[in-house]
């Protein structure tokens, strides 16, 4: 069988249930959904039924829209060229250097260094490693701790997946890796967890406790995001990231910012880390790096780490196809249409029509929280909002599955959040139509967590 365009839907359907393992899909969700093409923030299946791309590509990306055959040109012309040659060792490639390059000129002052992997998890493991290392060849090898905090999302890969706060992510899969401590998170709607105290005054004396508990002599970096997406888009007081540096920076512990979600335009500019004071010696990315075209993911690191780790040793540390130059004339090109289409500021203007059109949910009896940040959403779906008691993951699966039933527009359940992340390219109609079939299907759900019909 080799022209897989022929296969019905039913045959699809039958192929992936034999097949195909579904990463992250729980034994009770039974359905199937092949999207098989797309254009903007529409997306098609295999059965021909038309979506509203409300989760960008699902999974936070896809910034620039679906289908662009401008896209496709730069990847069949650079196919043409040189389809792939390994960026290890004393090789690199024309369209890597290129965009490194690019990169560097939009990150934050003082980080001009790129290292290309394949994906998100792939950058925090690096980072992960980079920190160890760089602690280790400047004479300080017990530094290996990692700081993460709960209800973070890092990856799915042994170190990445460690980091992750979710515990799912850790269940039964064996012990975690040591030597990784997670801490509260800024989370101003769930004020219970700081016991009375303000947010931020709780997160830096846990903080300063854990330190002195772990020893600043052994530990390599924190990492966090400067708005924890997975955790339902959170974001933290203002005062926290700020403070939170200033604790690191004193006990000469690195400071990592995850923005495989968050960069890119996503909250309205190139990198959110600097608006929120953070000042991070790394910084990781992926997602819409390359416009969700291609795999590709990155480490942006100051000039200091990277040439402690490659020293004369080398970082012995790479993946086959870092660097690749169709990802990363990809990305290039990505970063040309952004520019170009003035989809920085489209950010904001998406960010206010998000907040306008959901902003009645707020009364609704199963919502104790809506909060957004440029083009991400998370309502928080509870089944008391008195005590904030939050509803079962099946319940916010259901929610997320009748919407897309009833109005054919995609909403990702994250958990106990039902969250969006439109592309930036998305219209204002298509942003009111998202709004209306959220606020319809969660206007319908019932404390006990059915929905009416």
């Amino acid at each position: 069988m080799t022209n897989n365009d022929s296969l019905s839907a039913a045959e699809l359907d039958e192929l992936d249930r034999r097949h195909l393992v579904r990463s992250m899909q729980r034994g009770y969700i039974k359905d199937r959904v092949i999207i098989t093409r797309g254009r903007g923030s529409t997306v098609w299946d295999a059965e021909g039924n038309e979506y509203l791309d409300a989760a960008g590509g699902g999974v936070w990306h896809s910034p620039i829209g679906h289908g662009r055959p401008e896209l496709a040109e730069v990847a069949a012309e650079q196919i043409k060229r040189i389809e792939f040659f390994t960026s290890l060792l004393e090789f690199s490639n024309d369209k890597a250097i290129r965009l490194a390059t690019r990169i560097a000129g939009l990150a934050p002052e003082g980080l001009d260094r790129v290292f290309f992997t394949n994906g998100g998890s792939e950058a925090v493991e690096t980072a992960i490693k980079a920190a160890r290392l760089f602690h280790f060849r400047n004479g300080e090898p017990d530094r290996t701790w990692i700081l993460s905090r709960h209800y973070s999302f890092h990856g799915a890969t042994y170190g990445s997946g460690t980091a992750t706060g979710l515990p799912q992510m850790q269940h039964g899969v064996g012990p975690n890796l040591p030597n990784f401590e997670k801490l509260t998170p800024p989370y101003p709607y769930r004020a219970e967890m700081y016991g009375g105290a303000e947010t931020t005054d709780f997160c830096v004396a846990e903080l300063e406790a854990t330190i002195e508990r772990i020893g600043a002599g052994n530990i390599a970096a924190m990492i966090g995001e400067p708005v924890m997406a997975g955790g339902g888009v959170v974001a933290p007081p203002a005062d926290y990231w700020p403070r939170i540096q200033e604790v690191l920076d004193r006990h000469g512990i690195l400071l990592v910012a995850d923005e495989v979600v968050t960069a890119f335009g996503r909250l309205g500019s190139w990198f959110d880390a600097p608006n929120r004071g953070m000042r991070p010696h790394m910084i990781t990315l992926a997602k819409g790096i390359a416009g969700g075209y291609a795999a590709l993911g990155a480490v942006v690191l100051t000039d200091k780490i990277a040439d402690t780790i490659i020293g004369e040793e080398g970082f012995f540390h790479g993946y086959t196809f870092q660097g690749h130059p169709v990802a990363c004339a990809l990305g290039l090109e990505t970063i040309e249409i952004i520019e170009r289409e003035g989809l920085i500021g489209r950010a904001h203007e998406i960010e206010a029509e998000l907040k306008a059109g959901l902003a009645g949910l707020k009364d609704l009896p199963t919502v104790g929280d809506v909060r957004v940040e440029g083009t991400l959403a998370a309502i928080e779906l509870v089944s008391n909002r008195e005590h904030k008691i939050p509803v079962e993951w099946h319940v916010g699966d259901a929610v997320a599955f009748e919407i897309r039933a009833r109005h054919n527009v995609i909403a990702r359940p994250y958990a106990h959040n039902l969250v969006l992340a439109p592309p930036l390219v998305t219209t204002t109609e298509e942003i009111a139509r998202a709004c209306h079939a959220v606020a319809e299907v969660v206007g319908r759900l019932s404390p006990a967590g059915d929905i009416a019909p």
